[in-house]
């Protein structure tokens, strides 16, 4: 006979937007289980590069779109939060950068200056010269320009465990997780050899949802996974660097974000404009080889002799949409007791976590009586991509 357990939402997938979501239904009353088959933060969180975006990147070709103006109060979220004074307490959360920096190399900054003078980034947007040059750009032959961004870059595998800890008792590790239906409509899950019982259940499970779908025999809302091909570099010669590099069309040429290895040396973390469509194709060696020639044509000061190189591929879950673009905000679908979303971005975890308080509350669901949790299994901290992959 499994044993039974009654919470007042049922979350599956302990991702940042989960755990998110958890902690703010926590601080506001309910009783609250995260299920977890893997690691805490293992899917893409831990291998996001950390930065809370507000929307910049998404105006580079001259103007606001839905997409930047969705997200453009996320920094000031985060940083409420980071300080222990938002909808959550994040003190303790490593703070990597407190900004996020726009660099255009030299053939293109004349073009951009009346680019960033205009009203679709202004009070976005300072430049920055000399001593206030991210370290990695501070040499004489660098001739371009930068501007600094006001969204900041979190050190994720930090974050995954303060959210952790906000959880508190409710972490379940699962091998299985099955739906428990009652008159055609899920009444909570079958965790390997418990049932629990829930007056909601949220899928966050990012590229899980899929499969937690197919399981309950539900197929709307269907999934997209836009796929990437990231690249990771560490050496003795690295500097920290937070940075777009423009390179003229509507995204960064180059993101890179700079992130601490166990030995006291930095990781480069590589994404944008080559870890996309041209990227995902390539196999590893070659992306690691258009990656040297691109750093080597942008940044040919730094020494990269010793560096080593790996690279990691990234499935981006989010709800299909037409054509696979990006969607600008985070999803929520409603399926009677049962709620499935996606963050689409690492930024956008408040803006889950709202939908789903939303969607309860239009529901009238309360805090009910917080049960007293047996002792459950807890799933480990994932490990980071460069721990598993740069040793």
């Amino acid at each position: 006979m499994p044993s039974v357990i009654s919470t007042d939402v049922l979350i599956v997938g302990a991702g940042v937007a989960g755990l998110w979501l958890n902690a703010r239904l926590r601080k506001q009353g309910f009783s609250t289980i995260v299920v977890e088959r893997d690691s805490l933060g293992g899917g893409q969180s831990v291998k996001s590069q950390g930065i809370i975006h507000g929307g910049a990147k998404y105006a580079l070709h001259g103007a606001l779109t839905g997409a930047s103006e969705a997200i453009a109060d996320m920094p000031r979220r985060w940083r409420e939060a980071l300080a222990g004074e938002g909808e959550l307490d994040l003190r303790g959360v490593n703070i990597l950068s407190q900004a996020h920096y726009l660099w255009s190399p030299g053939t293109l900054a004349g073009n951009l200056t009346s680019f960033f003078a205009s009203k679709a980034v202004r009070g976005r947007v300072d430049q920055v010269k000399g001593d206030q040059l991210p370290p990695a750009l501070q040499d004489p032959r660098f001739k371009g320009k930068v501007y600094r961004l006001a969204e900041l870059v979190v050190d994720v595998p930090s974050l995954i465990e303060r959210l952790a800890e906000l959880a508190g008792d409710g972490l379940l590790a699962a091998q299985s997780i099955e739906p428990l239906i009652e008159d055609g409509e899920m009444i909570g899950l079958r965790i390997d050899d418990r049932e629990i019982h829930a007056q909601r259940i949220v899928f966050s499970a990012g590229a899980g949802n899929a499969e937690l779908l197919a399981s309950a025999g539900i197929s709307i809302p269907a999934q997209q996974l836009r796929p990437l091909h990231m690249v990771l570099v560490k050496g003795p010669t690295l500097k920290p660097l937070y940075a777009h590099c423009l390179g003229g069309g509507p995204k960064p040429r180059i993101t890179v974000t700079t992130h601490p290895a166990a030995n006291g040396e930095w990781v480069w973390y590589l994404g944008g404009d080559i870890a996309e469509a041209e990227g995902v194709a390539r196999e590893p060696a070659e992306q690691i080889a258009v990656a040297q020639k691109e750093l080597g044509n942008l940044l040919p000061w730094v020494d990269l002799s010793q560096a080593q190189w790996a690279t990691l591929r990234v499935n981006r879950a989010e709800p299909a949409q037409s054509g696979l673009v990006r969607p600008d905000n985070a999803f929520i679908a409603d399926q009677g007791r049962l709620l499935v979303g996606w963050p689409t971005k690492l930024a956008l975890a408040p803006d889950f976590s709202d939908r789903v308080l939303q969607a309860l509350e239009q529901d009238g669901i309360r805090p009910g009586n917080a049960p007293v949790l047996p002792q459950l299994p807890r799933p480990p901290l994932a490990k980071t991509a460069w721990e598993q992959l740069l040793p």
